[in-house]
């Protein structure tokens, strides 16, 4: 992607780039759970970040999907709607990528937080003109 295309399409690209992560992992014969949880995680933050970008704000340098939906909020209040998802995406930020903790998730945990990062994906999206 050139620098000359808009920055809410850079971020959309970057979000392009973790999905493509999960999906080469998820064929992968070793599935490494915590890697697709935190790519999904950051599919949401892209694609949330390249919204304010869209509407000429500056997104807060934060994993904290629950901080920068708030902000999004203040654009469109519906997507409050995506509250829960954000609030769930945002611990495999951080969180679940040091040995020390001791939640390790499994391919439930997985699966669901790929379906999670794509619905806040597509909600975005959806509220993009052009992005589509």
């Amino acid at each position: 992607m050139s620098g000359t295309e808009p920055g809410w399409r850079r971020w959309l690209a970057k979000a392009a780039s973790d999905r493509l992560n999960i999906e080469n992992n998820l064929r992968a014969p070793t599935v490494p759970w915590d890697t697709v949880c935190f790519h999904a995680q950051q599919v949401a933050e892209k694609a949330l970040k390249g919204f304010l970008v869209f509407h000429g704000r500056t997104p807060a340098r934060t994993h904290d999907l629950v901080a920068v939906l708030e902000e999004c909020t203040r654009v469109d209040e519906t997507l409050s709607a995506l509250a829960a998802d954000c609030r769930r995406l945002t611990y495999y930020a951080v969180g679940a990528r040091y040995p020390d903790d001791l939640y390790e998730p499994d391919e439930a945990a997985g699966r669901e937080m790929v379906a999670v990062s794509q619905r806040v994906f597509s909600e975005v999206v959806a509220r993009l003109p052009g992005a589509r």
